[in-house]
């Protein structure tokens, strides 16, 4: 079975077969690192067999995406799963008014799309999108299956890692479910990595920061102003200086949990 391609724009794997895009087979990236050592850094895979990550990384194959290229679609067969090895892609949806919302964005490191290789429908849930331009390993299911029967170590730190995932998950629900826009802002700002000295850069735009959050994008612009004038954050656009942590910190703290 092969992945839907949609006429109007090509995607992942599928589509680069069909443009004669046959990428790199596994071993070494063009950086010269190779494949099993990045495979060994992954969270999911710490400390596995090194049989273990040779089987994971057979048929494995490198790509590259330009900004706004996606790599599949919500509903496509889902035969891999992608390692980031350079640049960034958004994990996004569209709503039924075509809304677009970005759930999460993921860089250097990070794996895409595995826990829908355990999926019974065999459909990826969301689209997957280059934010910059990105360079993926395309990591095949089949071969990510027979490991965990083979290595249960592997089978067992997914588990746990899905469980994670869920929990994490439920608490976002509860605390958006209870919470106002401000104290959501507060906890998101908090979230992020400094860029910079006590800045910030959102990932998002600021409609899709708004989308995220579950807020109106007037709401959120209003918040913004409101604390600039305050003297909490100085800043425009997707750089911001966190001025006032403590109150920030007051907002979000009932997002907090004991474990």
């Amino acid at each position: 079975m092969t992945e839907r391609v949609e006429p109007t724009a090509l995607s992942g794997f599928a589509g680069r077969e069909a443009r004669g895009e046959s990428g790199m087979e596994s071993g070494v990236d063009k950086q010269g690192q190779p494949l099993l050592e990045l495979l060994a850094r992954v969270r999911s895979f710490q400390g596995l067999d090194p049989a273990a990550l040779h089987l994971l990384s057979e048929g494995a194959i490198l790509q590259t995406y330009e900004p706004g290229e996606v790599v599949f679609r919500e509903g496509d067969t889902a035969l891999a799963y992608f390692l980031v090895v350079e640049g960034e892609v958004d994990v996004l949806r569209y709503s039924i008014t075509g809304e677009e919302r970005v759930f999460f964005v993921f860089d250097a490191g990070k794996t895409v799309a595995e826990a829908a290789m355990f999926m019974p429908h065999g459909r990826y849930p969301m689209y997957v999108r280059a934010r910059t331009v990105a360079r993926l390993y395309r990591l095949r299911r089949d071969k990510l299956l027979a490991a965990c029967r083979n290595y249960p170590d592997l089978s067992m730190q997914m588990l746990a890692l899905l469980s994670q995932t869920i929990y994490v998950q439920v608490n976002k629900v509860d605390w958006f479910s209870s919470s106002s826009a401000a104290e959501r802002l507060a906890n998101y700002l908090l979230g992020l990595k400094p860029c910079k000295e006590n800045k910030v850069c959102l990932p998002l735009s600021q409609r899709q920061l708004a989308a995220h959050l579950g807020v109106r994008a007037e709401t959120l612009c209003r918040l913004l102003t409101d604390w600039q004038a305050k003297g909490y954050v100085a800043g425009r656009r997707n750089e911001w200086e966190l001025r006032d942590r403590a109150y920030l910190q007051d907002l979000a703290s009932a997002a907090q949990r004991s474990f």
